[in-house]
């Protein structure tokens, strides 16, 4: 009987936020924050996920360093200047943790195979917002930019190099930004999830001490990619 109940505790509850899912995105919504979009300036914050790659180009033919990503987090605020009706100015300084784990498969000894490039950005993108019409209270748009990146565990000044296990990377690096999203109208707020790709433009490797380093010598160039998915509350 205690689980019957319960059970009809759960279908009343998702028949409640279905009927709510339909007043908002069905065929005759209810609109919500209408003038929301009219605003010169508003301000938000977002949560979210990363997953950080590198691109790496050598000098000549060589089995390639394997990269294994794992998701980090990221957070920060969001500051949005409307330019014209469907073009906004967007500026969204977050902090991003993520760490990627190097294998140099021609090494056989571990210590020297394996390499934990662990880095804490402060990310700090200007991008352009580009709106569709809006349809109800969902409003799709696509978001561009460049960004600048400053890697507070970068080692760049280190004079340990991987002969002392230590993998450096540049503090600062720039990127160019492209994705897409949606915006959502809630009753109270609007929410925006949304995905974008991260695409460094420079080399980022700090080369070891010794230009034969096995680890950094065939190495031409390594730049930084990355998928984001945040969750943007205004």
């Amino acid at each position: 009987m205690k689980h019957k109940i319960i059970w009809l505790f759960l279908l009343m509850m998702l028949s409640a936020q279905a009927q709510k899912a339909k007043k908002l995105f069905g065929k005759d919504p209810l609109i919500n924050l209408e003038n929301f979009d009219k605003q010169r300036v508003y301000w938000g914050y977002f949560l979210g996920f990363n997953s950080y790659d590198f691109k790496f180009d050598y000098k000549v033919n060589a089995p390639d360093i394997e990269v294994n990503r794992t998701t980090g987090f990221n957070v920060g605020l969001v500051g949005d200047l409307r330019l014209m009706e469907y073009i906004n100015l967007r500026f969204e300084p977050g902090l991003y943790y993520t760490k990627r784990n190097l294998t140099y498969t021609t090494l056989t000894k571990p210590i020297d195979r394996d390499r934990e490039v662990s880095s804490t950005y402060i990310h700090l993108p200007l991008l352009l917002k580009f709106s569709s019409v809006r349809t109800g209270n969902i409003r799709p748009y696509l978001v561009g930019g460049i960004s600048t990146t400053m890697n507070l565990a970068s080692g760049q000044n280190s004079k340990d190099d991987n002969t002392q296990q230590k993998f450096r990377v540049k503090q600062w690096t720039q990127n160019y930004e492209v994705g897409f999203g949606i915006d959502l109208y809630l009753e109270y707020f609007k929410f925006s999830p949304s995905i974008r790709g991260v695409f460094g433009i420079k080399d980022e490797l700090v080369r070891d001490n010794d230009p034969n380093s096995p680890w950094t010598g065939n190495i031409n160039s390594m730049k930084t990619r990355a998928i984001l998915i945040n969750f943007t509350f205004h």
